[in-house]
């Protein structure tokens, strides 16, 4: 699989799926057509979080990364195109499988938002009590 021109993977975290594309390139970036200065705005340490997978195995600058992000927020989208960039990673390469691993960036994020119960204002706050 490594002589690919295109490798495609799915990540996802809360309510977020990333389809990420892995094509041969220069290291750009395209989240939903957009560049990525374009749809994330001036944010380092979410930049910093999705390319962990791409710093790890040194291919920053062997790859342009297209992404088709839906649902959530910016950090979580961001968190699925992670898991996306690691699982298209170990499909061009098993040899990554292990670095990626051994940083927890295969395995996906389970937290979800808790669903709200009845008698409660959310799932676990509860209405103001009033004593008197």
């Amino acid at each position: 699989m490594a002589n690919a021109k295109e490798v495609m993977a799915t990540g996802r975290r809360k309510t977020s799926i990333a389809i990420v594309k892995l094509v041969k390139g220069k290291g750009r970036v395209f989240i939903n057509g957009k560049t990525l200065q374009a749809y994330l705005g001036n944010r380092p340490a979410v930049e910093m979080l999705m390319f962990r997978p791409l710093v790890l195995t040194d291919n920053q600058e062997k790859y342009d990364v297209r992404v088709k992000a839906v649902g959530g927020g910016l950090v979580s989208q961001a968190g699925a195109i992670k898991h996306g960039i690691a699982r298209a990673l170990v499909k061009v390469n098993e040899e990554y499988r292990s670095v990626l691993r051994a940083e927890g960036l295969l395995t996906r994020d389970p937290r979800v938002k808790e669903r709200k119960k009845y008698g409660r204002k959310r799932a676990r706050k509860r209405f103001q009590f009033s004593k008197r």
